[in-house]
């Protein structure tokens, strides 16, 4: 059973750093079991969460379909056979695809990739600044490098509370604003430094487990049935995971 679990872990995170990191969409959750990736009023991946594995559903309209037959030999025999086999309703053919392990997920984004393009811009590389953890130190709410604007500032203390449900703790009047690994000079290292320390390296991304739990900080990419915006999930998620999405 724990093999399983840490297996579907893995398909969990997986999943949405690939979707999070190739596609700008909105994430419409129904608090239960569901989460939709949308654009619009069209939706590009159903997700259901099941006990054993996570059911994805995708849809193929007319056009869609012609052009998969088109090119069906260049997908998987798995993805040919769940084509073949599922229903043709009104609005399209309905494939339910179950992934249980990151092998299944792996065959399944060459489809969902024919769906919809990629459409995730990648952050401006021109100021980059990683922290030692791998951050974007210039895209973060607590930098005070003047790599963002006042205004840009309030406005991402407004979706960080909504997108991690605080108090105001984190990101009220008394927030913690930092200048960064290079010039901080706290004689209290933050735990990633750490750890760094610890395992006698310089900094996070030198160390054959990362990224793990404790070099990202940002909301940790598991498939829930939740709602956030495109919006919320490129300013409050993306800058603090593993640097992927600025590289």
């Amino acid at each position: 059973m724990q093999d399983e679990a840490t297996g579907l872990q893995k398909v969990s995170e997986a999943t949405m750093r690939f979707m999070r990191g190739t596609y700008t969409l909105d994430e419409v959750g129904n608090g239960k079991d569901e989460l939709k990736f949308r654009r619009g009023g069209r939706t590009i991946l159903t997700i259901y969460i099941r006990e054993t594995h996570f059911d994805f559903l995708v849809i193929f309209g007319k056009a869609e379909r012609d052009a998969f037959e088109s090119k069906r030999e260049t997908f998987a025999k798995e993805i040919q056979t769940i084509y073949d086999n599922s229903k043709t309703y009104h609005d399209g053919k309905w494939m339910l695809i179950p992934v249980a392990d990151v092998h299944t997920l792996e065959i399944v984004k060459p489809l969902i990739l024919f769906k919809k393009r990629p459409n995730r811009k990648p952050f401006p590389k021109e100021q980059a600044l990683y922290s030692e953890c791998g951050h974007r130190c210039d895209l973060c709410v607590h930098y005070t490098g003047g790599t963002i604007s006042e205004a840009l500032r309030m406005e991402l203390k407004e979706r960080l509370t909504r997108v991690y449900n605080d108090d105001g703790t984190n990101w009220g009047e008394g927030m913690m604003l930092c200048p960064g690994c290079q010039k901080q000079q706290s004689s209290e290292p933050c735990y990633q430094k750490k750890c760094a320390a610890e395992k006698r390296i310089a900094r996070c991304r030198e160390c054959v487990s990362y990224p793990c739990e404790k070099a990202t900080v940002g909301l940790r990419g598991a498939i829930e049935p939740r709602s956030m915006s495109a919006e919320d999930v490129t300013w409050c998620i993306l800058p603090f995971v593993d640097g992927q999405y600025g590289n």
